[in-house]
This record gives structure tokens, sequence and C-alpha cells, in this order.
């Protein structure tokens, strides 16, 4: 009951982003109703298919001098920097204490083969000391971060991350 009224909430979410564009930079709750049910729910202000529009830039760098692929961020997240964001997506352990969020579930993840680095989301948690399960579909809020410069970390972030429901 309780995946279907997740699943059901982020389609809704969905609709709304659609129907009514994003949402300001400081998201609000909305009020909304599942199956009779009303509760409360953050529609997300970012999305997969945004953190997907991405272009690569071969260049050199001191540790790959023959040239790595940096990241190359769109107009639309380098104006997000800084910002309140949420996100949805399957919980992915990292190591024992942190974690990511992705697009897919762990079996279909970048590490995988399945998808690309901006697939997956870093997360730095305001209570670092939270537990999850691999695969578990969450909604974070926290502060949107990118990198383009550091090969050897994610390409975006969110930190002081909060799970909301």
């Amino acid at each position: 009951m309780r995946k279907t009224l997740i699943i059901a909430l982020a389609a809704l979410s969905g609709v709304v982003l659609t129907s009514v564009g994003l949402p300001s930079s400081n998201p609000a709750p909305v009020k909304v109703s599942v199956k009779g049910e009303s509760t409360f729910a953050y529609a997300d202000t970012l999305s997969w298919k945004l953190l997907g529009q991405i272009k690569y830039l071969k260049k050199p760098s001191k540790d790959y001098p023959e040239g790595v692929m940096y990241p190359v961020i769109n107009t639309t997240l380098k104006a997000k920097q800084g910002k309140q964001v949420v996100m949805t997506g399957f919980v992915i352990p990292i190591d024992n204490k942190s974690y990511a969020i992705s697009k897919n579930m762990f079996k279909a993840c970048f590490f995988c083969g399945q998808a690309g680095p901006e697939t997956i989301m870093g997360i730095k948690l305001k209570n670092p000391g939270q537990r999850f399960k691999t695969d578990e579909y969450l909604t974070l809020k926290g502060t949107f971060r990118y990198n383009d410069s550091d090969v050897d970390d994610w390409i975006y972030h969110i930190e002081n991350a909060e799970v909301v429901k």
C-alpha cells in the first residue's frame, strides 16, 4: 500500500509539473488526495530528463593528460546552483555511510552500464546517521550543487538533504 501511495504521488507530481510549470526555488508542500486519503507531498523541482540534458567536452587534466570527458552543465541547472530542490529516485548505497539517488534501480544504474553518470546524484544528508535500503524510492529536499571540474566526483549533488513524505 505504501509503495503504491509513493508511486501515485510521484506520478501526480509529474502531472502537476507539466500542467503548472516548475515551482519556485523554495519548494512548498502541496495537498494531494490519493484513493480518498489526503496528504502533503513535494513536487520535484528537478527532473531526470533535465539532468540528462548534458553535453561533454574532452580536455586534458593533470591526472589524465590524454584527455577526459568533462560535463558541460546547461543554463537551467546552472541557475539552480545553491538553491533548494526536491528530487525523487532510487537509493543506491555507495559504502557503509554514503548513498546516492538514481533515476534507475540498482540493477540498471550506470555502474552496471545501463545509463550514464547524469542519472545519479550524490547525497550529503542533513542527518548523516540515517540508513536506507537499496532501491528504496525516496523524495529528498536539499541544496543542489553541480560539479563540472572534478572528474572523480559526482556531476550532481543534493546537500543538506532531508527525506520528505
